[in-house]
């Protein structure tokens, strides 16, 4: 559930480019940066803006976890995975480049974070997963099979 809003809005673009025969335009926007947005036409780049919308906001991931309560009376685990994508996004995501707009559709705007693709923020980012991988390690080693 934690990839679902990013897989959510590439989906319009993953269509268009397999029915039009075009992979490479499907690869070039899956990697786009700021400066490198590959341009889509209008009806697709609509459909993956609204999806986009829709699945990083945090009203609709309200609405869904109180319905999901209302039916099963527990927190349903998966819902975690998706709420962390949209807090996460919330705050490494740039007004420049798919700010989460966390209060859609009350409004589209969004927080103008920190960009996950800024050079510090990437070397903190990958210098924290390697601390908690190595930590796993060693604590995994200390207990034994």
């Amino acid at each position: 559930m934690a990839a679902l809003p990013d897989l959510m809005h590439m989906l319009p673009v993953a269509a268009w480019a397999l029915f039009n025969g075009l992979p490479a335009e499907f690869m070039t926007y899956v990697r786009a940066l700021p400066e490198r947005v590959q341009p889509l036409p209008e009806s697709v780049e609509l459909w993956s803006h609204h999806l986009h919308c829709i699945f990083h906001s945090g009203v609709i991931a309200m609405a869904v976890t109180l319905v999901a309560w209302r039916w099963s009376r527990v927190f349903w685990l998966p819902l975690a995975g998706w709420w962390s994508h949209i807090l996460i996004d919330v705050f490494t995501h740039s007004d420049d480049f798919f700010p989460s707009p966390v209060l859609y559709p009350l409004t589209y705007r969004g927080f103008d974070g920190v960009a996950w693709n800024t050079p510090w923020f990437v070397v903190a980012n990958y210098s924290a997963l390697a601390l908690v991988w190595i930590w796993l390690l060693a604590t995994r080693r200390e207990r034994g099979p």
